[in-house]
């Protein structure tokens, strides 16, 4: 059930949140680069990854100003003023000493926050965490300028396209359906001009120095094949941060919610709670029961392809198709394909 959106002050601005379960430690996310309350609930990875966060925790999460439904920021951005953000949505929500949990930018907006009130906050989740953006002589993990000239060169295009999704994500190469929605999450969530501020922003973003005197206890999470950040990001983190303990994980995707997010779950929840759940079960039924397979099927099936044009798209026999399609229907209720694409948006297909 999607929840209600709230507004938080913060100075003159108006930042928006949203309050997700009752029960457990509270949990503050600050999600990467940007975010729209309202379309992440229309994308089944992203709602089910906020869900699960939200089984173990009482979450919070919000859009930082210039992004989502939040003000646009009158001056130019600066970590400072995303730290007041979080601070801001802390006090609005009642939120006493929570976990930060920080996705590649929101990492560094996490970390601004623990080291200038180490008080106030609890534990540190830090997801593709980097000291600095850039490489130099002595982090040659970072993007070269050209590199980022290049990002830049091609927000104008990329941004109202959705393909870097799949530059950022290659399992999600060739799925037009994220492509659509990441696109327009993009487009509601930041113009290409505050885009580039915000890209502004991450490049002048160095805490080389800081990390060191980091003493909150801190999770680091990266997955080893990541294309847009390295995992020597957080390798170097690791090393910096006294109280940091890192973990990899297989897999090529740089957001949390795309591919095995069932394995994020488990360590920050375990990190959150002290208590390490067992392989979280899928539901029965309903669309979060899908296996990615039973998902992949069922979604080229509403697209209109038939059994066997499905099976030479995903490399798979014509009858393993119709026992997707089958299992899918079962687990969704419906009885036909007609019923299938009634249901497909319900279904986060």
């Amino acid at each position: 059930m999607r929840p209600p959106v709230r507004y938080a002050r913060s100075g003159d601005l108006s930042i928006a949140y949203q309050v997700l379960g009752t029960d457990g430690p509270d949990l503050v996310l600050v999600p990467g680069f940007v975010s729209h309350l309202d379309l992440a609930w229309e994308e089944a990875c992203l709602s089910g990854f906020l869900s699960g966060l939200a089984s173990f925790s009482r979450l919070i999460w919000f859009d930082r100003r210039g992004t989502g439904l939040s003000d646009p920021s009158p001056d130019r951005l600066t970590m400072e003023a995303a730290a007041d953000d979080v601070r801001a949505v802390m006090r609005a929500a009642g939120v006493d000493r929570p976990t930060l949990f920080g996705v590649a930018v929101g990492a560094s907006i996490c970390t601004r926050v623990a080291l200038d009130d180490p008080a106030s906050v609890r534990r540190l989740v830090l997801w593709a965490a980097h000291a600095r953006l850039l490489a130099d002589t002595d982090y040659p993990a970072g993007w070269s300028a050209d590199f980022l000239d290049h990002v830049l060169g091609e927000i104008d295009r990329s941004w109202a396209t959705g393909e870097s999704a799949a530059v950022m994500n290659p399992s999600l190469a060739g799925d037009e359906r994220f492509r659509d929605w990441f696109a327009r999450n993009a487009r509601a969530a930041a113009s290409p001009a505050q885009v580039r501020e915000l890209f502004g922003l991450c490049a002048a973003v160095d805490l080389r120095a800081e990390f060191c005197t980091v003493g909150t206890p801190t999770l680091l999470l990266h997955r080893r094949g990541d294309p847009w950040l390295s995992v020597e990001h957080s390798r170097s983190v690791a090393r910096l941060i006294p109280a940091a303990r890192l973990v990899e994980f297989p897999g090529a995707d740089h957001w949390p919610w795309i591919g095995d997010s069932d394995a994020v779950l488990t360590e920050v929840e375990a990190f959150v709670t002290g208590h390490r759940p067992g392989r979280r079960e899928r539901p029965r039924w309903g669309p979060r029961s899908l296996t990615r397979r039973e998902r992949e099927v069922a979604d080229f099936a509403v697209q209109g392809l038939s059994a066997q044009q499905i099976g030479t798209r995903l490399f798979i026999s014509e009858r393993t198709v119709e026992t997707h399609i089958a299992s899918a229907y079962r687990k969704l209720g419906v009885r036909s394909r007609v019923e299938l694409v009634r249901r497909a948006a319900d279904a986060g297909l």
